[in-house]
């Protein structure tokens, strides 16, 4: 959410100036009319146009909050795990595509991951501050936490021999995204019930994190309008 807005001394677009004192008005966001250099001092790498907002801080939920959210929700469960994510644009893409799917939550490891900063706020276009996040320091116990719940977890990989498309994706369900790179850790790996790939019919092997995220996203909705298949789910090992 916005803090507070810095505007330019030297806007002299009065029409403008008035739509943003209004809004800042309506929605409670102190606004400060600011030379020039202080303008620049926010943002010294950046077009900011006359205009910086100051974001507030997004904060983070305990696990149990966001199982509470998946209990309280209409429908099956849907939620993205992140799996060591260190890129805070593929990190806040994938939050965005999280939330617009219609996710109840989003779950990221503490170390070796984005932290939630204004970069992954901007990547996000916001959805940060609507989609619960959890951060964990103990993935395996958070996989464990999700399976007690009846959720199933579906990682991602390259070199899964069964497609994602193939995966009954209508039962509640946790989708896991790796890292850059090496992709979901090995332990993870093991721990998921399913591990899926998408199909790579081009002369590279394998798709940015985020985008993969959000093609798996889009597909359990896909799958979910209308809801169709057995409700009992695959078989878990």
């Amino acid at each position: 959410m916005v803090r507070s807005i810095l505007l330019s001394e030297g806007v002299r677009d009065a029409a403008i100036v008035t739509e943003i004192r209004r809004a800042a008005l309506e929605s409670g966001v102190e606004l400060h009319e600011v030379p020039d250099s202080e303008i620049e001092r926010h943002a010294p790498a950046h077009a900011a146009q006359s205009i910086v907002a100051e974001l507030r801080s997004a904060t983070t939920v305990p696990l149990n909050t966001i199982l509470e959210v998946v209990k309280k929700a209409n429908g099956p469960a849907l939620l993205l795990v992140t799996d060591e994510v260190q890129d805070p644009h593929n990190l806040g893409s994938l939050l965005r595509s999280a939330e617009s799917a219609g996710a109840q939550g989003a779950i990221v490891t503490e170390r070796r991951s984005a932290p939630l900063t204004g970069t992954v706020t901007k990547a996000s276009a916001g959805a940060l501050f609507h989609l619960p996040v959890a951060t964990v320091t103990n993935l395996i116990s958070a996989i464990s936490a999700l399976k007690d719940q009846g959720i199933w977890t579906v990682g991602l990989s390259e070199r899964a021999e069964q497609s994602l498309y193939g995966v009954d994706l209508t039962v509640p369900v946790a989708i896991v995204v790796g890292g850059e790179g090496r992709g979901l850790r090995r332990l993870t790996s093991a721990k998921v019930d399913i591990m899926a790939s998408l199909p790579m019919l081009g002369s590279i092997s394998s798709l940015n994190a985020s985008v993969a995220g959000a093609i798996a996203l889009y597909e359990v909705v896909r799958q979910r309008r209308p809801a169709t298949g057995d409700e009992t789910g695959p078989s878990r090992h």
